[in-house]
């Protein structure tokens, strides 16, 4: 299992943090997906390394901004 870590820009309430939840775990090879609101973290777990791009898109299709940190 690998874990990376990036921060969305502009949730602002648990609906938003859910709404990029399930775009995430949509993505292929995504096992798990962790958003803390207060700190805009999010944490992909999956089976191998992901590109970052299709992290991206996702969040971005949920109406956020992604930045890797």
């Amino acid at each position: 299992m690998t874990n990376s870590n990036f921060t969305v820009v502009g949730m602002t309430c648990n609906s938003c943090a859910m709404t990029v939840t399930e775009e995430v775990t949509q993505v292929a090879g995504v096992q798990d997906v962790a958003v803390e609101l207060a700190t805009g973290r999010l944490t992909v777990t999956s089976d191998s390394n992901l590109d970052p791009a299709l992290i991206k898109v996702a969040v971005e299709e949920a109406g956020y901004r992604l930045t890797a940190n």
